[in-house]
């Protein structure tokens, strides 16, 4: 009896340091779990961080654009405005006919001259718009698309 007491006995010694062994490396791939599951919070961080900036310049840019285009029209309107009252005085205050066809004339070049300038201010203002996308903003883009950051953010990465 004493053999099989010693058998049950070395058996048990070697499962509870079986099941000890077992401890120490479930302890240590929890470790290993946590390092990696923070390296990829960091990582999906940065690829979020790159979206939102990408974002932002995107929003800023088309505030720009709309902001241009919303003065250039309210710039249009007051001139509009100032323009129509003056030749509106001149024509009522002009005592020849030759006069009034004088202003009526200017008026006329006035108007269609100022439209085909606040034209140009638009069409240039979407052309930069579309050529800063083009240039800035889609090289961004490609950045995002295949995670590839700055390289100041590459080095910080490592």
């Amino acid at each position: 009896m004493t053999v099989q007491l010693s058998l049950a006995l070395l058996l048990l010694v070697v499962a509870s340091g079986a099941l000890g062994y077992g401890f120490v490396q479930a302890r240590g791939s929890r470790a290993l779990i946590r390092k990696l599951n923070s390296y990829r919070i960091k990582t999906n961080s940065a690829v979020q961080k790159r979206r939102l900036d990408l974002y932002e310049v995107r929003n800023r840019a088309k505030l720009l654009e709309d902001t241009v285009s919303s003065g250039a029209s309210a710039v249009e309107k007051v001139h509009r405005v100032i323009a129509n009252t003056t030749f509106s005085l001149v024509e009522r205050l002009s005592k020849d006919d030759e006069a009034r066809e004088s202003a009526l004339k200017a008026r006329k070049t006035h108007d269609h001259t100022s439209k085909q300038v606040y034209h140009a201010v638009r069409t240039t203002n979407k052309a930069i718009h579309i050529l800063a996308d083009s240039l800035f903003i889609t090289k961004a883009e490609r950045r995002v698309i295949l995670r590839r950051g700055t390289p100041e953010q590459k080095k910080n990465d490592e």
